[in-house]
């Protein structure tokens, strides 16, 4: 295993030296290297072995991705909703809310951590959100701040939102993105995986006044709570009964 890993290492070291090799010699050479060599060897570095270093090649997350697959645009499903046509409403119905579902995609961090912020915003006013958001020490809060940002300026501007302030997250959530694997080296020669996990958030933001209760049911009366019981006893059944 050891040799085969150490041979993809000279692989990839050897690459940018027929890349440097080529600009020295003059241009008959060039020709005569280049017809030989494949451009594929030449153009790309590290490809051939398809093992990552490190979390910053390629340039970031979006070039990680582009340079693997460049038809990889993540989830586009979520979005959709923003192009449903509801039917027209009677006049002695409820007025419907209006909402926007917003995303982004490839984020550079782990979805386990940004599950606490998406759940930690979700069922608070936009206007909260952001407040709370400042004094949150966590990587992933920018982008969910960006995030509820972007999508307040689309519904205002898209979705005919009077005014941004009167907001709330109805959705917050993540999934999981792109894992991209690498090797760690430790001592004695030996060779660790590293996992650089992406992920996706998820928004929509609807209009009106937040509940009160978002996560918990709303606490009863006494009254209720004795109907409720009442109401258990009475429907009580005794098995292999008339």
């Amino acid at each position: 295993m050891h040799k085969v890993i150490r041979q993809m290492t000279q692989l990839s070291l050897q690459t940018p030296l027929l890349a440097t090799t080529t600009s020295i010699t003059s241009s008959g050479s060039v020709a005569k290297l280049l017809a030989v060599v494949p451009t594929t060897t030449i153009t790309q570095t590290g490809d051939c072995c398809g093992v990552h270093t490190s979390a910053a090649s390629g340039g970031g997350s979006g070039g990680l991705c582009a340079k693997w697959n460049k038809h990889n645009y993540g989830p586009r499903r979520w979005l959709e909703y923003n192009k449903t046509v509801h039917p027209p409403q009677e006049t002695d119905e409820e007025p419907r809310k209006a909402y926007v579902c917003h995303m982004r995609s490839n984020i550079k961090y782990s979805p386990d951590k940004m599950w606490y912020i998406a759940a930690f915003v979700r069922g608070m006013s936009v206007d909260e959100a952001l407040k709370q958001l400042n004094f949150v020490l966590k990587k992933g809060a920018t982008d969910v701040k960006e995030t509820i940002l972007e999508a307040q300026q689309m519904a205002v501007e898209r979705h005919n939102v009077e005014y941004r302030s009167n907001l709330w997250i109805a959705e917050s959530f993540v999934g999981k993105g792109r894992v991209f694997k690498g090797l760690r080296r430790h001592a004695r020669g030996r060779f660790g995986r590293v996992e650089y996990k992406h992920c996706h958030y998820f928004l929509r933001l609807e209009e009106g006044e937040p509940p009160q209760h978002y996560y918990a049911p709303e606490p009863q009366t006494p009254q209720q709570q004795y109907e409720h019981w009442l109401q258990q006893m009475r429907s009580r059944k005794v098995i292999n009964s008339l």
